[in-house]
Formats: C-alpha cells, sequence, structure tokens
C-alpha cells in the first residue's frame, strides 16, 4: 500500500498570487471536481494505491453558507478563515467548500469515489473522533438521529450519557485569545487536547470540545462511521486515536468490519506503550510510525549515525506490518522548508530506507515536486508547513496541475528530476518481492557504517540489496555479508554475481560472499538497489 494524501481543498487551487489571511472569494479554492480522471491517472501513475482525501467532512468556517441551510459560525471559534478540517460542524455532511454546486456536495463526493475507484485507487477519509467544532451542528443528520449533545444534562461536569463534559455555571473565557469576543458559551464545554478549564490558551485547540465516550456516544460515532462506509470508501485514517479510549475501537472496529470486510483503519498514536494495544484490542489494520522511523530519519539527515534506524525498527519488529511509514504530512513540516532541510534531494535516502522496509508508505502532495512550504499564508505564518487553516494555492502543485493539463515543461528541471525518482521507487514498491519479501538488516555486520544503511529484500526467486547513503558526497564504502544471511535466507554464496542497480540500470560484476566485502560506489544523498 503507497497512500498519497492530499489536502482537497489546496489542489485544484490555481491563484498563482494570493492574499494572506485572504477569503474564499479572494483566493479561491479548489474542489472535488479538479480530481479528473486524468488527475487521478496521474496519482495511480505515480505509484500510488490509495488516495487519502484529507477534509472531506463538513468542519467549521469563516465563509458563509447559510444560504445553504448550514448556520454561521462565529469567527472567534474559527482558526483561520478556512477553518481546520480537524474542527468538524456536521459529521454527517461534506465541506461545502469542496463543491462546484454546494447545494449537492454529497453527490459530488459520491462521483469522487466513483472516479477514483476507476482510476484504480482507493479512497481514504478523516474520521475525528476526539472532539468537534464548539458549535457543533448537524444539518444534515438522517431521519432519528439526535444530534451531539442534545439530550446532555449540562448541569453536571460528568455524566456517563452526555456527550460532552462541562464546567457547570462557568461561562468559556477567550478574552486572553480574542480580544472582545462575542463567542457565548455557558455552561463552558472542555477543550479537545483534554482541557479541563474554562480559560484555554491560543495553543490549545480552542476551537474544538472533548467528547465524552460513555454508551451514547459510542453508538452515535458507530452510526457515523457506517454512514461513511457505505458510501463505498475503502478506509479511514482516525485522527488522534489515542485520545479515545481503546475500548471504543475494540467495540467498534469489528461491527464496521463485519459489515465491510475489507475496510482499512489507520490510527494516528505517538504513544508506543499503545501499539500493540490498539492492533491487537483496537483492530487497527495501520499505525503512524512518527516517534520511531519518522523522527530517526530526520535526525540520520541532519546527521546521526545511520546504526539508530536498527534499533528503530526492531522496537516494532513483531508489528512492523501495522507499521505506516511516510517523511510528510499536513502536520510535520515540509522537508525542502528552511526549517528542516532546506532541499528535497536530502531526504532521498531516508526515502529508499522508508520505501523498501516492509511495510505501507504514505507521501503528502507536493513532497514529491519538493514543495517548501514556505508562504505565509495567514493563521499558520510562515512555520515550513502547508497550512489546513487557510485559502492558498500551493505553488508546486498549481503549476504541475496548470488547470486540469498536467504539462511537465511548467516544472523546474529539479522538480521533474524528482518527481521521476520518487515515481520510480513507488512503482518499483508495487513489484510482488516487496510485497512479499523478507528482510535482513546488515548493520551489525557493519559497525564502520555511520552514513550508510544496508540492508536485504529477499524472495524465493529474486533479492535486492539496498544502500541508502546519507552522506552529502559520493561514497564508497565495503560492506560485509555475514555468514548467518547466506544461512538464514537459503540464498547461495557466488564468487561472481552480476548485480543491476534497479535506480540506475548500471550492472555490476562482483563477488557476493560472506569470505570477502562487497565494494560498492554511492551516489551523494541517494542509494543503490543491487
Amino acid at each position: 500500500m503507497t497512500i498519497y494524501q492530499v489536502f482537497t481543498r489546496l489542489f485544484g487551487a490555481d491563484k498563482a498570487n494570493c492574499t494572506p489571511s485572504g477569503t474564499r472569494q479572494q483566493n479561491g479554492c479548489g474542489t472535488m471536481q479538479d480530481f479528473t480522471a486524468k488527475a487521478l491517472e496521474q496519482i495511480r501513475g505515480l505509484g500510488c494505491t490509495h488516495i487519502w482525501y484529507t477534509g472531506i467532512i463538513e468542519h467549521a468556517s469563516k465563509t458563509d453558507y447559510s444560504a445553504y441551510g448550514i448556520p454561521k459560525d462565529n469567527p472567534d471559534v474559527v482558526k483561520g478563515e478556512a477553518g481546520s478540517p480537524y474542527a468538524i460542524r456536521d459529521y454527517y455532511d461534506v465541506d461545502p467548500d469542496l463543491a462546484k454546486e454546494p447545494s449537492k456536495r454529497i453527490h459530488e463526493f459520491e462521483l469522487l469515489v466513483e472516479r477514483t475507484h476507476k482510476a484504480g485507487l482507493k479512497v481514504i477519509i478523516d474520521f475525528v473522533p476526539n472532539h468537534v467544532a464548539r458549535q457543533y451542528h448537524s444539518d444534515a443528520k438522517p431521519e432519528g438521529v439526535r444530534d451531539l449533545g442534545e439530550d446532555d444534562d449540562t448541569s453536571c461536569a460528568f455524566s456517563p450519557d452526555n456527550n460532552f463534559y462541562y464546567l457547570p455555571s462557568e461561562q468559556l473565557h477567550l478574552d486572553n485569545i480574542v480580544p472582545h469576543s462575542t463567542y457565548k458559551e455557558i455552561p463552558a464545554k472542555a477543550t479537545g487536547n483534554d482541557k479541563f478549564t474554562s480559560w484555554p490558551d491560543k495553543n490549545d485547540w480552542y476551537e474544538t470540545v472533548k467528547l465524552n465516550y460513555g454508551p451514547n456516544t459510542c453508538q452515535k460515532m458507530l452510526h457515523i462511521l457506517l454512514y461513511w462506509a457505505a458510501m463505498g470508501i475503502d478506509g479511514f485514517r482516525c485522527d488522534m486515536a489515542e485520545m479515545v479510549p481503546v475500548d471504543f475501537w475494540e467495540w467498534a472496529l469489528p461491527q464496521v468490519k463485519q459489515q465491510y470486510p475489507d475496510i482499512i483503519f489507520i490510527a494516528e498514536v505517538y504513544n508506543p506503550s499503545l501499539y500493540r494495544d490498539y492492533i491487537h484490542r483496537g483492530h487497527f489494520d495501520y499505525l503512524y510510525d512518527k516517534v520511531g522511523l519518522y523522527d530517526t530519519l530526520l535526525n540520520v539527515c541532519r546527521g546521526e549515525s545511520t546504526q539508530s534506524i536498527t534499533s528503530c525498527w526492531q522496537a516494532v519488529d513483531d508489528i512492523r506490518d501495522h507499521m505506516l511509514n511516510f517523511l510528510e504530512n499536513h502536520d510535520e513540516q515540509r522537508l525542502a522548508s528552511d526549517f528542516l532541510l532546506g532541499c528535497a534531494e536530502k531526504a532521498l535516502p531516508a526515502l529508499l530506507a522508508s520505501c523498501f522496509m516492509p511495510s505501507p508508505f504514505m507521501l503528502y502532495f507536493g513532497q514529491e515536486l519538493g514543495e517548501r512550504g514556505m508562504d505565509a499564508e495567514g493563521f499558520s505564518g510562515c512555520d515550513g508547513r502547508t497550512t489546513i487553516f487557510d485559502y492558498w494555492s500551493v505553488q508546486t502543485i498549481r503549476r504541475w496541475r496548470d488547470k486540469g493539463r498536467f504539462d511537465e515543461k511548467l516544472l523546474t528541471k529539479e522538480e521533474l528530476s524528482l518527481r521521476k525518482t520518487y515515481q520510480h521507487i513507488l512503482q518499483l514498491r508495487e513489484q510482488a518481492e516487496w510485497r512479499d519479501g523478507g528482510f535482513y538488516d546488515l548493520m551489525y555486520a557493519n559497525p564502520h557504517l555511520h552514513h550508510q544503511y544496508a540492508f536485504i529484500r529477499y524472495s524465493r526467486k529474486k533479492f535486492a540489496l539496498i544502500i541508502a547513503n546519507f552522506s552529502d558526497k559520493e561514497e564508497t564504502i565495503s560492506l560485509n555479508l555475514p555468514k548467518h544471511f547466506f544461512e538464514f535466507t537459503g540464498i547461495k554464496e557466488r564468487a561472481k554475481a552480476v548485480m543491476t542497480d534497479a535506480l540506475s540500470g548500471k550492472k555490476t560484476t562482483a563477488p557476493f560472499t560472506s569470505c570477502e566485502p562487497l565494494v560498492v560506489t554511492l551516489p551523494a544523498n541517494f542509494g543503490v538497489i543491487l
């Protein structure tokens, strides 16, 4: 599985010179119809198997859609002009920003799912279970469904039958965030990031309220999962899943999978001590490998020894098939930003390591073009990330799309080269030996290596030696192949082996044996797949 995460409203945004903190009218907004058959063909042709449409479900916004029956949000509890896609306003609706005709937004989403499947891609959307927008109200809920909080006893701080947590008799205070705020909330509800106070601060998720997972909330959230699953999607990426009790997932996910056996669930979990609970009890298919492989590879790109990668995968070896590898997503800084590596090519050795370990892989739209994320878009400022709060246009994606024409001539030489490299690597991942092959780390036999990471993927018929070079210069290394490798895998030692580099196409003849080191020359900030 290779997931292409795309921030849906930014993909088709075409305006070249956006206004910081600009409105939808000023800066424009991409829609679901921008994902044409040709666009999806390009993403599938990159080597991706799934697409995660980020921000599909309706969320709080400063844009007025009251003409379509959607109540206006108080701007004091909306971050940015466009709002956060993780401040859900209606669990049963599609965000109107994403539709050409907002009154037909559900139908446009159904057509998007159909087009995506026709292109050979599977569909993933967000499920945001921990918190909702301050002014949550569902105008699209099915008949008979009671709204969140509609039947709550607001006189008590906690009740197992309540959907929210309350601070009885206290008013929510936003004065230290928004001077002279006009938003009124009495009693105050607990804030989404577990802030049980009526005085959240600007670094809190103050635009959201925390959900209380008693029996009533559990039933409502299961209904929401089944509602979206019935639309033919193939998976959910579950936001901050670790903030929701594992008991809910243990109860709900088998019920969804009983009706939709092939649907997958991806958990955003950052605490390694919870990993196995959320897989074995919670029934999640995949977990973010953020604090493990992601953090480790970035540190290696900055100069830390490659020997640290081994202990990283060993920590999750028993569940490695469930770990989702990535180098970018909407929460993290862009690899090419001035805040991280400053150059997309410096991440290519990390890409080799991340892609060819036996785990699924995810990339973020624009990563394959070296998007830098260095715009000061508005709410988030210039922070090396692509905004999730503002109406904006991502310049690399905008030029690549060229109003739906996908003209490579509008890319720079460096962008085109990077995209072709990503495409080559991701297409290699689709070959059967990567899906089914074994994994053997060679670092224990090569303690002298600190800027290269070497491992082997093998099957009965083929094997591939991957060496990633994290050095800024070309390096020639001597690589020891331990006797145990040949005994363990059943691969025969060879006095002379003809090896082809799958990346460059170059052939070389060299001994492939435990008796003599293999001498390999590696390009700077890249590697070989022999």
